[in-house]
């Protein structure tokens, strides 16, 4: 087997996994938005709630059809691409994945009592059925990062004479890294959510198409984003210390520390090359503490870790800035949009020029942040599959010809993908009630807000 096997397969799983998140943090948040926005509908009684929810069903649906196609696909290629790697794992991580279809099942017909309860049930008992699509979508999301958390930290196993005995599936799915790889993962998603769906009424307000009650969904896409971005900032915390424990190596590469060192300092940017991390902005001592609440405590550098041990630093690092600084940008818009929204404090208001782009961009780095996220993920395992145990390069097949398989599949994402932005341009026009968001008088002048 070849290097053009191994690199063509991780390019592969790379562009299909790339290709499912745009579409799965989406299948995670919206149900919680139908959740919370008929729940309001039932306890103000106002219509415009429930004509919100209605207008966003036929995207839960489209998006459900998608991510079922694309989660689909990588199933396929787990045992197409790494059939090694399955038949060391399979019996190790196969229960959270049984799970998983359990709650994907769940979740397909509950979506399907939604859809069509639309003038059969009643307000209530239609809003309760929002109540298991909440649950099983984000459990769906719970049990396949607790397979990618055994991926990081294998546990529930042990190894003799090369064979996997003594198998524990409970202690597999509940390893070290699955809690706070599970809220983090979870939270993002709700992240996506809000400050996606806030992008797209942003758009539309200001384009002055006509949509269903758009000032009403970008105030509740907003919430949901000034409320889950805060929570995840603590929880990508929580996480950066436990990979600080349980992966140093990972951590190392993360923050582009290269010598071991007490007292290590934070650095914000840089470029690692040569076996330094140049041009960083670096802060004395916090990086320490941030992974170990000391500020004397020792960090390991790359330099003490065997050269074919260690992940690419460069992917790894600038990956990790991006997505925290995302994450950062990302707090600060949701701040700015509910001060300037407190400050004009009148039902007319809508965002000025300067505020309506930052939220349409604001979409774009909240899945920069997620994609990356996920990146910081897979390259700080690297060259490990299973850490520790077996190496990416002995869970590949040995089969040839993956890069056609590679060509076949970018064409069928490049297809889908068409399909579906022509769909989703159609949506604004055809709810089951418009209105014209008219722009605020003196909008058309850059400002604040």
């Amino acid at each position: 087997m070849g290097w053009d096997t191994l690199l063509s397969a991780r390019a592969l799983m790379g562009l299909s996994l790339v290709f499912h998140m745009f579409f799965t943090p989406l299948g995670i948040g919206l149900p919680l938005l139908l959740f919370i926005v008929e729940g309001l509908g039932l306890k103000t009684g106002d219509p415009r709630y429930r004509e919100l929810a209605r207008s966003w069903t036929p995207i839960v649906g489209l998006l459900f059809a998608v991510g079922a196609v694309s989660g689909t696909v990588l199933s396929f290629e787990l045992g197409l691409l790494w059939p090694r790697f399955m038949a060391y794992a399979g019996g190790i991580i196969g229960m959270p994945f049984s799970l998983e279809g359990f709650a994907f099942f769940t979740e397909a017909i509950f979506l399907a009592l939604y859809i069509y309860g639309w003038n059969r049930l009643s307000p209530l008992a239609h809003w309760l059925t929002t109540i298991p699509l909440v649950v099983s979508s984000a459990m769906s999301a719970v049990f396949v990062i607790s397979a990618n958390a055994w991926m990081n930290t294998p546990d529930g196993f042990r190894v003799v004479n090369g064979e996997v005995v003594d198998v524990d599936p409970w202690d597999a799915m509940f390893n070290a890294a699955w809690l706070h790889q599970a809220v983090h993962g979870t939270l993002a998603s709700y992240v996506v959510t809000g400050f996606t769906v806030g992008a797209v009424y942003a758009w539309l307000i200001w384009r002055k198409v006509p949509a269903v009650n758009p000032k009403l969904g970008l105030q509740v896409a907003m919430a949901m984003a000034a409320v889950s971005i805060p929570l995840q900032i603590v929880a990508g915390d929580f996480a950066a210390r436990r990979v600080a424990e349980l992966q140093p190596v990972k951590f190392a590469a993360m923050e582009g520390q290269y010598g071991t060192e007490r007292g290590a300092p934070l650095r914000i940017g840089g470029i690692p090359m040569d076996g330094e991390t140049r041009f960083a902005i670096e802060i004395p001592r916090l990086l320490s503490y941030l992974g170990y609440r000391d500020f004397d405590a020792e960090v390991l550098g790359l330099n003490d870790v065997p050269e074919d041990e260690r992940p690419n630093e460069l992917l790894t690092h600038l990956s990790f800035q991006v997505m925290v600084g995302g994450g950062f940008a990302l707090l600060f818009l949701a701040g700015w949009y509910w001060v300037a929204s407190w400050r004009r404090r009148r039902e007319a208001w809508l965002p000025g020029r300067a505020l309506t782009w930052a939220l349409v961009a604001g979409g774009f780095v909240s899945f920069a942040a997620l994609q990356t996220g996920w990146f910081v993920t897979e390259f700080g395992r690297q060259p490990w599959v299973v850490y520790g145990y077996l190496r990416t390069s002995e869970g590949v097949t040995e089969q040839d010809g993956i890069l056609g398989f590679f060509i076949l599949f970018t064409a069928l994402y490049v297809v889908i993908s068409i399909a579906l932005v022509t769909a989703l341009l159609r949506w604004p026009h055809n709810g089951p009630k418009r209105e014209p968001a008219a722009r605020p008088a003196g909008s058309e002048v850059p400002g604040v807000a």
